[in-house]
């Protein structure tokens, strides 16, 4: 699968056709129609330049100063045409790659997160490492490599062609031998060196990849890190990614530098004498002027390196075809259809919950499972929650308390049953640590919302009905970008959380022990104000003290029971 054959070309045009033959491609044709004529122009000055370089010794061999001088005019005159005319295309190659990787991003990305794509990856247990390095890096790669071999390829039919018609008229033995020795070169190394390099380079991807997603992690969680004085678990836990990259990259340039490295350099030193020795009898026998030598080397190193593209560039097209196989796994994923056959592996039943949009928010006879469907949470659950009351939910660790908000949410869909529920955008979620975004405070505290219009003196009353009097201040306004989830304590950050309630006030919120860190005042204030906005919410925790503030108590048992009661009647 991930050798250098055909399928790595099916798997590229999979990739490449979201652009070429999507709404951009106007102007990406038009870009690529430039460059074709750069192209052409860039290879006719090429033979120009060659055949007065031919010239340039065949006067002075001549002793013909009065051609020599015309000849130098004439190569500067080419040369002043070439020089733009090859920065202009330098510059227009950049230019479509540039958007190339821009629109292809933003497909990637609308994909990404269309249907919370980016959370059933993690989810599911897909065999899909590092989407980040796919989006970033290999997107990149993708569309730089990928426009210059086109390009190359283009160029090298062109060079080809031009230069063979220079050559066959110098002798025609060259022509057939360059042809045969090209086409051997190529079979050798494909056959010999193909699969093993894309299979070292993919692994390489992947392998650097994890290490950074390694380090990052650790920047991530330092704080958790240090309490445990985990630090010799975690240099271990980096020593060994990086003993597997570096053993990787090992192997890889054992194959990549030496063995490819020797075929290549024995490959493509002999072109640089063969036309000298078989044209050499025709220009000692006076046949051929000195000069027919310099044009023949040139032309035949022009054909030999264009016809030899596969030999030449084998390194950089084995770590191109890798970064093709991580990129068509990762658009399979997200395409529809593909994603559909992936999850089926996962789930060959079929058995999903239904979840049904109607206003109100109810649960029948549903059974939970974890993603994998390796695990029964609940079984057969039924409920209804009227509109301005609180429902609890409360048992065991492990139980499926937070798995069930998980259900609600729409996060999870597996098991069977049916979840009614309002549109999302009517409900807020409030995790136990809640989500900081890096951005101002106001973007902070009406976070999810874009643009919520809402006074800097609003914002400050809601910051006092959380008990968060002074937070504006103590950071300078309302428009200082922070990394909140690095200056804020938990409980201030839950406090937030409870803020952002109150500014968007959705029919429904969802608590998942969101008052954990915070005590028994604070917990007090903060329902007290969501009681009295009549939101209808449903909240996970432990504490005996949250029987207060709700009107129903859902207890979950381990052995997947359920009991449902007012609250006067709970135990």
């Amino acid at each position: 699968m991930r050798g250098f054959n055909f399928s790595v070309f099916s798997r590229f045009w999979a990739i490449a056709k979201l652009y070429w033959l999507g709404s951009e491609k106007k102007g990406a044709f038009i870009l690529l129609g430039i460059l074709g004529l750069l192209l052409i122009g860039y290879t006719q000055l090429s033979v120009l330049l060659n055949t007065a370089q031919g010239d340039l010794i065949s006067t002075l061999s001549a002793k013909n100063e009065t051609k020599f001088w015309q000849t130098v005019l004439r190569f500067l005159l080419i040369l002043v045409v070439y020089v733009p005319l090859f920065a202009g295309f330098s510059y227009t190659q950049s230019k479509l790659g540039l958007y190339w990787r821009r629109w292809l991003t933003e497909n990637f990305l609308n994909k990404y997160f269309t249907n919370r794509s980016f959370y059933q990856l993690a989810v599911k247990n897909i065999e899909i490492d590092n989407p980040d390095q796919r989006i970033s890096e290999d997107i990149r790669s993708f569309t730089q490599d990928s426009l210059l071999f086109l390009l190359v390829v283009v160029q090298s039919v062109l060079q080809v062609v031009a230069f063979s018609a220079v050559l066959w008229s110098i002798s025609q033995k060259l022509v057939i031998f360059l042809l045969v020795y090209a086409i051997v070169g190529t079979l050798i190394t494909t056959g010999v060196f193909g699969k093993k390099l894309v299979t070292l380079n993919f692994g390489q991807l992947q392998k650097e990849a994890n290490f950074r997603f390694g380090l990052v992690r650790v920047r991530e969680n330092s704080e958790s890190i240090a309490f445990y004085q985990g630090e010799i678990q975690e240099k271990n836990n980096l020593n060994n990614l990086f003993t597997d990259l570096f053993n990787n990259f090992n192997s890889l340039i054992i194959w990549q530098e030496l063995y490819l490295g020797l075929f290549i350099n024995t490959f493509e030193f002999l072109p640089y004498v063969i036309p000298a020795i078989v044209v050499a009898p025709s220009v000692l026998s006076g046949e051929l002027e000195v000069g027919k030598v310099s044009e023949a080397t040139g032309a035949f190193a022009r054909v030999f390196f264009s016809l030899n593209i596969i030999v030449s560039r084998f390194q950089s097209l084995t770590t191109f075809a890798a970064g093709i196989n991580r990129l068509s796994t990762f658009h399979q994923f997200l395409s529809p259809e593909e994603k559909g056959d992936l999850l089926t592996k996962v789930n060959p039943e079929n058995r999903t919950i239904d979840t049904i949009e109607n206003g109100q928010l109810a649960i029948e006879h549903l059974t939970l499972q974890t993603p994998n469907y390796q695990n029964t949470l609940i079984e057969n659950v039924s409920l209804n929650l009227p509109q301005g009351k609180g429902l609890l939910i409360m048992g065991t660790s492990g139980c499926g308390k937070s798995s069930l908000l998980r259900a609600i949410a729409g996060l999870w869909n597996s098991g069977t049953g049916a979840i009614f529920r309002p549109e999302l955008n009517q409900m807020l979620f409030l995790p136990q640590r809640p989500y900081m975004i890096i951005g101002t405070l106001r973007e902070q505290l009406i976070y999810p919302s874009l643009e919520k219009e809402i006074t800097e003196t609003e914002l400050e009353n809601i910051l006092n009905l959380v008990n968060l009097p002074n937070l504006a201040d103590k950071f300078g306004g309302f428009k200082v970008e922070k990394d909140w989830g690095e200056v804020l304590s938990l409980g201030e950050q839950q406090r937030v959380a409870f803020a952002r309630i109150l500014i968007n006030q959705p029919r429904y919120a969802i608590l998942d022990e969101a008052t954990s860190a915070l005590d028994a005042k604070n917990e007090e204030n903060l329902y007290k104000h969501l009681l009295e906005t009549n939101t209808t919410f449903i909240s996970v925790g432990h504490r005996e003290s949250l029987r207060t503030y709700h009107q129903l108590l859902l207890q979950i048992s381990d052995n997947k029971s359920w009991q449902i009661s007012t609250i006067n009647d709970s135990p």
